[in-house]
């Protein structure tokens, strides 16, 4: 989503589940201790029909190699252009985890965490701590890098020093010099992307990356898509949705994506949603008489200084790099998408307000995946270059200053920053190819559309409308904080989702947790 991609949430937790990280393949290297099942089991053939000029892709056998205890993982051919089967081809590269009961098996539950931008495949190298014991015993859980992400073909586009120096950038200018600075940032970037990954550039859309999905369905021959997305990751899957009904099996989307409304919409939602997502931090921050204050007006009030005073004075952060302002508020917002991590804020802001960055860069670090020797993925880069092309965006820096008023309305605390985050589409080389609209999938089984009520990057009103919008729609609320619902230890949450990908038991109406 606009706001930085929602998913880092995944790694978060895992870490929380394990006290490590997410696994790299390095870390997946062979155990020596044979898996039943693994390099055994041939590819099943393809089930439907096959869409024209397609049948090369569909009916591909991938040569599925031990990458992990009982994990198998593949590059899989797709067409660069499906409107052109015969010409370039890209890469995906996927991870299945193997079901637990080989004998009793369903079939193929394909996951993506959202982004856009997120690694699928590492989020599948985690299903044993994120997933439960009857999704991990009855599915086979394919995860996969979507096009232009992480091991798949990927969007390149700046160095380390360059990305640090985008993403530090002053996202609210006060003045046309500053406005100058950011407009070149964003051109630099745009040159870059388009200099690198010119090729891939207008064939990241969502409606691209959904083709590739029921090419993988068919790879595994399974006759009807098993699906569960998160954030951006409902988007596709509604998207796949439009496009496939009838290959639809059951479907969770979890922190929906509102396709009907306009990019402007999208980010008002979003600010004040993480707008929300502070006031229930300072709320609860003051109830604990905090390092922060003991009123939540207090709290807010501290927080506000620190955004204001580090626009022109960046704190000391670790030695090499300043904490602009920008980071700051990605410090800020990194936290805000799961509870657990409210403390780390509170601690990062009285820091800050202190004079040490150190713990804001630490957050804003996990949240734009930055490592000490550089960025682990490609995801900040990716994350623009799909929903450039996704959304119709702001044209000109002119557009964007006009709309500033709805969004500091909106939320005087991050709504310009959202607005200015368009600065990046308006130089972007490639048109956008989707326009808002409602996705009905008339003919779909039942899909299942998860909200949170203060969920602060995919506002619980999103869920509210797209599981009306779907003709087969139904709405589960999740009555809590943070990003998404599954993940969240909620376990009403869990049992119904899990009982409608395993036993099809579709709520007759709409559920509350």
């Amino acid at each position: 989503m606009r706001f930085r991609r929602s998913t880092v949430l995944v790694a978060a937790l895992a870490v929380l589940a394990s006290g490590c990280g997410v696994a790299s393949r390095a870390q997946n290297a062979g155990s020596g201790t044979e898996v039943p099942g693994i390099g055994s089991n041939p590819p099943s053939a393809p089930v439907g029909p096959i869409p024209a000029g397609l049948e090369k892709f569909y009916q591909q056998k991938p040569d599925w190699e031990r990458c992990g205890s009982n994990q198998q993982c593949a590059t899989i051919l797709v067409p660069l252009d499906y409107t052109k089967p015969a010409g370039q081809t890209i890469e995906l590269r996927a991870r299945k985890v193997l079901a637990r009961d080989r004998g009793g098996r369903l079939g193929t539950l394909f996951i993506n965490p959202g982004g856009p931008g997120a690694s699928g495949q590492e989020f599948a190298g985690q299903a044993r701590l994120v997933f439960g014991s009857s999704l991990l015993r009855k599915f086979d859980i394919i995860g996969w890098d979507p096009r232009g992400v992480g091991e798949s073909t990927p969007v390149k586009c700046l160095d380390t020093e360059q990305l640090d120096t985008m993403i530090a950038a002053d996202g609210s200018p006060d003045n046309a010099a500053e406005i100058a600075d950011l407009d070149k940032e964003a051109k630099t970037f745009a040159a870059a992307c388009e200099a690198r990954s010119g090729r891939l550039l207008p064939h990241l859309s969502t409606k691209d990356a959904a083709r590739d999905i029921d090419v993988l369905r068919g790879i595994v021959g399974d006759p009807q898509l098993y699906y569960m997305g998160m954030s951006y990751g409902t988007y596709l899957g509604a998207t796949y949705a439009e496009l496939f009904p009838k290959n639809v099996g059951r479907m969770v989307l979890d922190g929906a994506v509102d396709p009907s409304i306009t990019n402007e919409q999208m980010g008002i939602a979003q600010a004040k949603g993480f707008d929300k997502a502070l006031d229930a931090f300072a709320e609860d921050c003051a109830q604990r008489s905090c390092k922060l204050g003991s009123s939540k007006t207090e709290v807010l009030a501290k927080v506000d200084q620190l955004i204001k005073d580090s626009d022109a004075n960046p704190l000391p952060g670790d030695g090499n790099r300043k904490v602009t302002q920008a980071l700051v508020i990605l410090g800020l917002i990194y936290p805000l998408y799961l509870k657990d991590f409210w403390p780390r804020l509170e601690d990062a802001v009285a820091d800050g307000l202190a004079g040490n960055g150190g713990r804001l860069l630490a957050l804003a670090d996990e949240y734009t995946d930055r490592q000490q020797s550089g960025y682990a993925d490609n995801s900040n880069e990716v994350n623009i270059a799909i929903n450039c092309l996704d959304h119709p965006d702001f044209t000109s820096i002119a557009q964007i200053e006009a709309n500033l008023p709805a969004y500091k309305t909106a939320s005087p605390r991050f709504g310009e920053f959202l607005a200015w985050s368009s600065v990046s589409c308006a130089n972007w080389p490639v048109k956008p190819v989707n326009q808002p609209h409602k996705i009905k999938a008339a003919g779909a089984k039942p899909i299942m559309v998860v909200g949170t009520t203060r969920d602060p990057a995919t506002p619980y009103e999103w869920a509210v409308s797209l599981a009306h919008q779907l003709e087969s729609g139904v709405l589960v609320t999740r009555d809590g904080d943070g990003h998404t619902a599954y993940l969240s230890g909620n376990a009403c949450v869990k049992n119904v989702v899990e009982s409608y990908l395993v036993q099809g038991n579709t709520p007759a109406t709409d559920i509350k947790c």
